[in-house]
């Protein structure tokens, strides 16, 4: 468990926290390109890190991410006009540039040079992939961005999804590292002999399902943390899924057969109480079907409010959609455990929302956890998140792999190796098959 002092610590992530400023350091990825499908569309409302701010495209396609307040009176640029590489507030027709800077005063005196000293702030943006990244850190120079197979310009690729859940971003990318609840969560009503029929689509299940409580190795790796989860297999071998942390938000879950799908998951706080989950995801080559553990997840349509972008169909207004009779009917599937439909990603979002009800605002109490021996993950992580958040605090020392973007080129999943073979090293040419093998200088980068 952690203390009061310390879950505050970790969860807040507005301006001048300590997790804040440490997120900060690295890019962030903050929507989809085709949110801003044209030059001079209109402009997006987003939030992120406690920040209300505006994101446009400019005449030239550039994307520019501004505060939602014009330096004037502090009017909503939303409502501003995009025009001629810039945005201008429609109240007296103040214009800014991408960097903030304003460029033209419609109320001034056309001698005036008051427009010189007046800039709103202001963030470097890139895109990558279909995703719009953003970085709100210090450096005049931002770092290069992260080397995720999956958002670079690679055959595969899918494009990048979103999707906003009500809930603070630690239990949210914490849910992502508790890889111990997808045999009961997801697939506790498949029995041993459902999962063992020669016709059964995944090959993996019937591993998970016999043995609901796996060992787990946990260690410190370059990018940030790996966990492994054994469990017996065949005579003389073991079934391991490895999942991995990296710095800050980024995991990659065993869902698939290592070596068949890369998959990453950034877990962005939007706010104290919401978080966005990105999804970078490239298939490798298709096996039977793991792809029937993921399931669908559907959103609504975007709306302009500050929280109306990729919400889930499925919510806590409709106890996301909770069916008793299918609960208690428990089929050999992962719907009639639970009784909630819509597959993995709505089970989990209702699990993750319901975790900060007890407090009232939407945060885990963590000093009231009492945890186990297959959360040790997320004690470790937990563990270098405070660290490196009061090392840069106390020390002004910059957190891990800020410079270092081919440390992100991991993949994840499952696979049988002999009984005695230590995960970490069995698996290692599988976990970095794209890092060792793909020059990212040579890989050409979607826009």
């Amino acid at each position: 468990m952690l203390s009061a002092a310390q879950n505050e610590l970790i969860t807040r992530c507005g301006p001048g926290t300590s997790m804040g400023d440490l997120i900060r350091r690295y890019w962030i990825p903050i929507g989809r390109s085709d949110e801003l499908p044209e030059p001079d569309c209109p402009p997006v409302r987003v939030r992120v890190l406690n920040e209300n701010l505006i994101a446009f495209r400019t005449t030239s396609g550039k994307v520019g991410l501004i505060e939602d307040a014009c330096a004037h009176r502090g009017a909503s640029l939303f409502f501003g006009r995009c025009e001629e590489e810039g945005i201008r507030c429609v109240y007296h027709g103040w214009k800014y540039d991408v960097t903030g800077q304003c460029v033209d005063m419609m109320n001034e005196p056309a001698e005036s040079t008051l427009k010189q000293s007046v800039k709103a702030v202001a963030y470097p943006t890139t895109e990558r992939g279909g995703c719009i990244w953003a970085y709100l850190g210090p450096r005049k120079t931002p770092p290069a961005l992260p080397e995720f197979e999956a958002n670079l310009a690679l055959e595969g690729v899918s494009p990048v999804r979103l999707c906003l859940t009500d809930c603070n971003w630690l239990q949210a990318m914490e849910n992502n590292l508790d890889t111990a609840h997808n045999a009961i969560l997801h697939h506790g009503a498949i029995t041993t002999e459902a999962a063992n029929d020669p016709n059964f689509p995944n090959p993996g299940m019937k591993y998970l399902v016999a043995s609901r409580a796996p060992v787990f190795d946990v260690r410190d790796a370059d990018f940030g943390v790996s966990s492994g989860a054994s469990r017996p297999a065949e005579a003389g071998s073991n079934y391991w899924r490895t999942t991995l942390w990296l710095w800050p938000f980024y995991t990659m879950s065993p869902t698939f057969q290592i070596g068949t799908r890369s998959e990453v998951v950034a877990t962005v706080p939007v706010d104290d109480y919401h978080n966005m989950e990105v999804t970078f995801n490239r298939v490798l080559r298709r096996p039977s079907a793991d792809r029937r553990q993921f399931g669908g997840g559907s959103t609504l349509p975007n709306t302009t409010d500050w929280l109306g972008r990729f919400r889930s169909a499925l919510e806590p207004a409709t106890d996301f959609g909770v069916n008793r009779a299918l609960q208690r009917s428990k089929p050999p599937d992962s719907t009639g455990w639970t009784g909630i439909p819509g597959g993995v990603p709505v089970q989990d979002e209702a699990m993750k929302w319901s975790q900060g009800r007890a407090g009232g605002n939407g945060v885990v109490d963590r000093s009231r956890e009492h945890l186990g021996s297959t959360d040790a993950m997320i004690i470790r992580v937990r563990q270098k998140l405070i660290e490196a958040a009061r090392a840069l605090r106390e020390e002004g020392i910059e957190p891990p792999c800020l410079d270092t973007p081919a440390t992100y080129g991991q993949r994840s999943g499952w696979t049988i190796l002999p009984e005695g073979v230590d995960y970490w090293t069995g698996m290692r040419e599988l976990r970095e098959a794209f890092r060792d093998s793909v020059d990212p200088a040579s890989v050409s980068v979607l826009r």
